[in-house]
């Protein structure tokens, strides 16, 4: 079956991030060092919970600079932390032929306020999907099957008419049970390619 939609994850298949960039920016108004502080910034508790959206941007600066010993403001904090991302061009350029023959496409992310809000300023590509899907927003993130509903309910499809890219297996299967056509990314070129298989593009 053709697909009628096209979700796309965005960290790692969108945009590459890295921890390392805002640990080292971050240490230099810190009092601990940049690796130490990427336990911090890691799946930890705290972040879980701000991706789920269960705490506020500003409570999640409050726990991160008594966490790291943070001596600037939250106007400070924002762009340090959530400056780690980079393009993967080919993809961001499926998207845009994706678009340009009328294909619905979403964004479907597990992430947080600060990093949405900073992709959107910096990222134009980013303007131009139909919708967007955060777990922030949603209370619940992938795998989780609430998550999922939303994507469908937002699209307006259901099953193989929603073709699904993201690079962990785990949240993969989920699209799959669900019978959604899905596409574990691994690098760029694999991934185009399986796009264009499906016929999406014809």
């Amino acid at each position: 079956m053709k697909p009628r939609a096209v979700v796309f994850d965005l960290g790692k298949v969108l945009l590459h991030f890295d921890w390392m960039r805002a640990a080292q920016k971050l240490a230099t108004r810190s009092k601990i060092p940049a690796q130490e502080m990427l336990k911090t910034l890691d799946y930890t508790h705290t972040v879980i919970q701000y991706e789920l959206g269960a705490i506020s941007s500003q409570e999640f600066f409050e726990h991160a600079r008594e966490a790291i010993g943070f001596n600037g403001t939250f106007e400070e904090f924002s762009p340090m932390f959530a400056d780690i991302f980079s393009e993967i061009p080919a993809i961001i350029c499926l998207h845009a032929e994706l678009r340009q023959r009328g294909i619905p496409t979403f964004i479907f992310s597990n992430t947080n306020e600060l990093a949405a809000n900073h992709v959107r300023a910096n990222y134009p590509f980013f303007a131009h999907f139909t919708g967007y899907v955060f777990s922030f927003e949603h209370g619940a993130m992938k795998p989780d099957v609430r998550l999922y509903e939303v994507v469908e309910r937002r699209s307006g499809c259901r099953g193989a008419e929603l073709l699904y890219i993201d690079d962990l297996p785990k949240n993969i299967e989920a699209g799959r049970a669900r019978g959604w056509q899905v596409i574990l990314h691994e690098n760029p070129e694999k991934t185009v390619a399986a796009v264009r298989a499906t016929g999406v593009l014809d």
